[in-house]
């Protein structure tokens, strides 16, 4: 049974106050009389330091040695309110009080809040980015002052670009007298957040307790509002180690229940209108879908109009062999539409626009002309200037600011008014023509994955096909954009479930996935099901100690391993330029390969405790590998086969 707050403040645990000071490690339990002047046995595994503190002899009479609670830990009955379950952070001195405060109290009282071991800011941060795309809320990431949040900076711009809820926290010394060595004040800054501020939703320096569970609560109310997105805390070391205070003592603020904002409801009328009298609507998505919710909506809609859905692909938003999905043949659908629907896009200019390849900078309309275009989106309620992730000006006909998700119910339930018998005779023959087309679609995409079968380098439908085959059966999640797979599994799987894929990073970062994918594994591991990250070779190399977290944390995950020795994306488009400028492509491996040595991935990841297979070359091989590792991960561990494979 939970000892209450009271039973839990006094007592819990004890620890020098001046050892800080002095630079000592902090202690489990309070020292004795007997005890202040020896030195404590060192772990076994851990090698003996100089214990300076004994060495100087005991405190002076005078100085406060122990307290019973800290501000650290008022901090976690806040986060433990707010429903955060995990904190991810590579150590840093700066927030070593919030640190033992999770350690010695957040994860031995209920409900337990567990601490993630990472060894970089930026993993820590991509953790909590695939974690939220699954469980739909936030985890927290704890950074060091100054630098640890400039190593942080990359994956929290992902988790931004991507309209993900992030709980940060990096400490602040606003106080000179309490800066303990050189080092605090290097790392020292007046405004922490300034750094990141230009792609975070909020942030705040609190300057008590009582401000910092306000802004706490308020940070996770903007994090979780769409458009959602990172928030921060600059939290102040003192806050973190300092006694409570008692008068008054600070209140743990209420979350209310959040409901996201809708579009207007005379502009959603209208919208239902127009989709209703077009002939040849679409429905283009791209982060519609934030919980299972959103995802049954969209089909809900396109059945009821019997229209066919054009897939971004940033999130599970519609089902993979649902036949009115037709994004396999997305421009041909959209270049005969009469009235385009673009909801929650990234980039709604490039679904009517495309650039001229071999050229320098020229693009052209494919739409039909006269078609009407009409955006929803919650993103236009939060722009930042600075970094213009918003893209090319869309020029649409309507555009209806709300939340995209929370919007469908009232858009389907004005569309339904509006059907006659009539009108749903007129959809049902259009639906049928869409089925048709995507069962072509499927049969053409089989055939063409079929090529090239037995070649090696192992072909990238193949890898995609293999897989698929050793996980169908099983509650599995792809935690990995399928751009660089040539969207193999959306056209070779089956996916009809909310989890069943999370999407790319936001900003197209690199070293996103193996973090991000492992956030994701974390989140899945208390549902049971099966997650697997096809990981591009370069994308792990910027981040390899992902590897080491997910077998130090027991995370279950299967890395597949798509290594074609290159960042195949930069070779193509240094080609293109070459070309161009009539030089020749005989060069462009300089500084786009990975080679001279090729990298023994199975090593690395056996190296860090990860389960490790290959390097796989014959694609005869694949299938066995896969199903070896699969079973691994079945049983709790984290694995990585190592595959060969073509550029895409």
């Amino acid at each position: 049974m939970a000892k209450s707050k009271d039973e839990r403040s006094v007592g819990r645990r004890g620890f020098l106050k001046g050892a800080g000071i002095a630079g000592a490690g902090m202690l489990a339990a309070p020292l004795d009389a007997r005890a202040q002047n020896t030195a404590p046995a060192p772990a076994s595994s851990i090698p003996a330091v100089p214990n300076r503190e004994a060495e100087r002899g005991a405190p002076s009479d005078k100085m406060e040695l122990t307290q019973s609670s800290s501000g650290g830990d008022y901090m976690i009955d806040v986060m433990r309110g707010l429903g955060i379950e995990h904190v991810a952070a590579f150590v840093g001195s700066s927030f070593r009080g919030l640190h033992e405060s999770i350690i010695n109290y957040g994860m031995v009282t209920e409900p337990n809040i567990d601490f993630l071991s990472c060894m970089h800011e930026e993993v820590s941060v991509a953790m909590c980015h695939g974690y939220a795309k699954i469980e739909g809320k936030p985890m927290a990431a704890m950074m060091h002052e100054t630098v640890g949040l400039q190593h942080a900076s990359m994956a929290i711009y992902n988790a931004y670009c991507d309209r993900v809820p992030i709980f940060l926290i990096t400490p602040g010394s606003p106080d000179t007298r309490t800066r303990k060595s050189t080092i605090p004040f290097v790392h020292s800054v007046q405004d922490g957040a300034a750094i990141v501020r230009d792609f975070t939703k909020w942030d705040d320096q609190p300057a008590s307790l009582q401000h910092w569970g306000e802004s706490a609560t308020r940070a996770y109310k903007y994090a979780m509002t769409p458009p959602c997105g990172p928030v921060l805390m600059v939290t102040s070391t003192d806050l973190q180690e300092d006694p409570i205070e008692d008068r008054p003592k600070p209140s743990i603020p209420k979350l209310p229940r959040l409901a996201p904002p809708q579009a207007q409801e005379n502009a959603v009328r209208e919208l239902a209108k127009m989709l209703v009298a077009a002939e040849a609507p679409v429905l283009a998505c791209d982060r519609v879908a934030r919980t299972p919710a959103g995802l049954q909506s969209m089909i809900e809609l396109a059945e009821l109009l019997q229209a066919p859905v054009v897939d971004g692909g940033m999130r599970m938003n519609f089902p993979w062999r649902h036949p009115l999905n037709q994004s396999s043949r997305g421009r041909a659908v959209i270049a005969g539409a009469d009235l385009i629907l673009g909801m929650e896009m990234t980039d709604f200019w490039t679904t009517t626009n495309s650039f001229v390849p071999h050229t320098e900078y020229s693009s052209r309309s494919f739409a039909k002309p006269g078609a009407k275009k009409v955006s929803l989106t919650g993103v236009d309620l939060n722009f930042h200037a600075n970094y213009q992730d918003f893209q090319r000006f869309p020029d649409v006909d309507l555009a209806l600011e709300g939340d995209a998700e929370a919007t469908l119910p009232a858009l389907i339930e004005a569309v339904k008014y509006l059907i006659d018998s009539d009108k749903k005779s007129a959809f049902e023959a259009r639906g049928k023509k869409l089925g048709d087309a995507h069962k072509k679609t499927m049969l053409e995409m089989r055939d063409a994955a079929a090529e090239g079968w037995d070649s090696q380098p192992i072909t990238t439908a193949r890898l995609c096909a293999e897989l698929y085959e050793q996980i169908r059966d099983l509650d599995w999640t792809l935690a990995n954009g399928t751009g660089f797979q040539q969207n193999w599994p959306q056209k070779l799987w089956t996916a009809d479930k909310h989890h069943r894929y999370i999407g790319d990073a936001g900003a197209y970062g690199i070293g996103y996935t193996a973090p991000a994918a492992l956030g994701a594994a974390l989140a899945n591991k208390k549902h049971g099901r099966f997650t697997v990250a096809i990981q591009a070779d370069g994308d792990l190399m910027c981040c390899p100690s992902s590897l080491w977290t997910a077998a130090h944390e027991k995370i279950p995950i299967l890395y597949l391993m798509h290594n074609n020795r290159a960042w195949h994306q930069e070779i193509m488009l240094l080609q293109q330029v070459a070309n161009r400028m009539q030089r020749g492509a005989d060069r462009t491996h300089i500084g786009t390969s990975i080679r001279d040595p090729f990298i023994d991935y199975s090593k690395l990841a056996t190296s860090m405790g990860v389960y490790g297979q290959g390097p796989i070359t014959d694609p005869k091989d694949l299938g066995a590998a896969i199903k070896k590792a699969v079973e691994v991960v079945k049983n709790g561990e984290p694995a990585l086969v190592d595959v060969v494979c073509q550029g895409r």
